[in-house]
């Protein structure tokens, strides 16, 4: 696994989710946790505790293993980020601890060469790093501009480390009713987005 250092587990696939507050960074990485153990692994799901009035920085992290995870401490070698706002890019250091074999999401209807992110995704891969207009598909599915479902979606496309279905399963036992089949609609567009995405980058 990339990005391991000696504290953490062998084996453990660790998500560091970046966002404002208001985003649903928490959330998002709950309902990652909630997908990854209703798929029979262990899970844990936090954030980091600063302000989070609305706007500010906020950070989020998952983490899950076949085994019991015994690591309670923030990431700082995440096998992916998640960046839920394009506009912290070049304010946080957003990729630090992310190695070679590392996945990138970031939410904009942008390619990453033109964020300036030639280099990372070079390092990466292209195929592990891809962008997605999260805010613009939650605006249109759920006539909000929440973008974690959407990403959430995303991330199982790009990764696959999480199923769709449990995905979509998370959401809707975060959300039941209209709100949840909203997200769920989203994190669908949002997966076959990245689909084909990454379906283009195979075939250049």
């Amino acid at each position: 696994m990339p990005g391991h250092d000696p504290g953490e587990e062998v084996g453990v696939f660790a998500v560091r989710i970046h966002g404002r507050g208001g985003q649903g960074a928490v959330t998002a990485a709950e309902m990652l946790s909630v997908a990854a153990f209703n798929e029979g692994r262990h899970a844990q799901a936090f954030p980091t505790f600063g302000s989070e009035r609305t706007g500010a920085p906020v950070v989020a992290f998952c983490r899950w293993d076949d085994r019991p995870i015994r690591l309670r401490e923030p990431v700082t070698d995440p096998d992916a980020v998640i960046v839920q706002d394009p506009t912290l890019l070049h304010q946080v250091k957003l990729f630090a601890g992310l190695e070679i074999g590392g996945f990138l999401l970031v939410n904009t209807s942008r390619e990453p060469g033109d964020l300036g992110l030639g280099d990372l995704v070079h390092e990466l891969s292209s195929a592990h790093a891809v962008t997605v207009p999260a805010t613009e598909i939650a605006r249109e599915c759920l006539g909000r501009p929440l973008p974690n479902a959407a990403l959430l979606g995303a991330f199982s496309a790009l990764t696959g480390e999480v199923s769709l279905e449990a995905v979509c399963g998370a959401i809707r036992s975060r959300f039941p009713g209209e709100v949840g089949e909203g997200n769920v609609s989203a994190a669908q567009v949002a997966h076959e987005h990245v689909r084909r995405s990454l379906g283009r980058l195979a075939d250049a």
